[in-house]
């Protein structure tokens, strides 16, 4: 009797055993689609919420940052878990683009997005944008005082005048910019200059609280902090005015947020799905229509009133997947700013 109830027993719990791995088998299979999001965790789910709405695809997301992600995936190799890679600025896609590891975007998707909003290659798209401000304290800075040009901010005469943050992607991606518009030596000295003349903030809402705080005149940022800060209460920008270089200057920089498919996904149709949503019209309105205020750059796509038109910006032409994310940390390095 005791032998067979053992017998059952131990039965029973092989069968518990077998259970409990075909569950945790079939959780794992359950994260469907998997998105490495390193654009701002609020839009990554909005957007996900939306896809999956329409859809019915199941979207787990995973939240980082450019370059760590970007890393990560070069690190993963054809072993990455993930599906699709969302940044928030171009330099993180060129280093993954560059190692071979992203499939071909269908050729619909592409087609949704102006040729200026994505890689020649086709191998990753542009799915949002922003563009570079110098936030200035309008209670020191009138127009006329404000720098005409992003290298003027290397004059002596800035010293100790203004705030970036330079160990972020945002800043990172100005950079590389910069170095494709004006070359190595002139984006080393700017560096120098920045070194000598600027505050350190860690994060582009920090040094926009420097400037509305009167530690600093002015800092340069993208413009959505701004946006952001006066949607809700404006406590942190209230003294902050938004200066638009434009001029084709560097300082008027448009960064391109992308997004990409992993070629190793088991879920390239979903995947691919994804993106031709997030570029489409319905995925575009979720910029227009959210609170994330970055610009929607598919083809005919409104972005939200209240930001200043794409085409006002007068932007320099800057070719996304050229942006060199590896000879920028050197030069940042060797200035000893990161």
């Amino acid at each position: 009797m005791n032998i067979a109830l053992n017998r059952f027993s131990l039965a029973l719990a092989a069968s518990l055993l077998s259970a409990t791995a075909l569950a945790g088998s079939a959780n794992a299979q359950d994260e469907g689609l998997v998105v490495y999001n390193a654009q701002h965790e609020s839009l990554g789910r909005e957007w996900i919420d939306a896809f999956t709405k329409e859809t019915g695809i199941k979207v787990t997301m995973r939240q980082g940052s450019d370059m760590q992600f970007a890393n990560q995936i070069i690190q993963e190799g054809d072993a990455s878990p993930a599906d699709v890679f969302l940044t928030e600025n171009s330099p993180a896609m060129t280093l993954v683009d560059g190692a071979g590891l992203f499939a071909p975007i269908e050729k619909e998707t592409l087609d949704q997005v102006p040729e200026q909003y994505r890689p020649a290659d086709g191998m990753w798209t542009g799915i949002a944008a922003r563009t570079t401000v110098f936030a200035y304290d309008k209670t020191k800075l009138t127009e006329d005082k404000l720098p005409k040009s992003l290298l003027d901010l290397a004059d002596p005469a800035w010293k100790g005048r203004w705030g970036a943050a330079p160990a972020g992607a945002d800043f990172q991606a100005i950079v590389a910019a910069l170095l494709q518009l004006k070359g190595e030596q002139s984006t080393a000295d700017w560096l120098k200059g920045l070194k000598e003349n600027a505050t350190p903030y860690k994060g582009n809402s920090v040094a926009m609280k420097a400037v509305n705080a009167g530690e600093v005149e002015g800092a340069v940022i993208y413009h959505y902090y701004w946006f952001g800060d006066q949607a809700k209460t404006g406590e942190n920008s209230k003294n902050v005015g938004l200066h638009y270089f434009k001029n084709q200057d560097p300082g008027a920089f448009v960064s391109v947020s992308g997004g990409g498919v992993l070629k190793s996904t088991q879920h390239m149709k979903e995947a691919q799905a994804f993106l031709k949503f997030l570029t489409s019209n319905a995925g575009q309105a979720v910029l227009k229509d959210g609170d994330s205020y970055e610009y929607a750059i598919g083809k005919d796509a409104p972005s939200n009133d209240k930001l200043t038109p794409l085409a006002d910006l007068n932007a320099p032409k800057v070719e996304a997947s050229t942006l060199d994310s590896k000879k920028v940390v050197e030069l940042m390095t060797a200035a000893g700013l990161i």
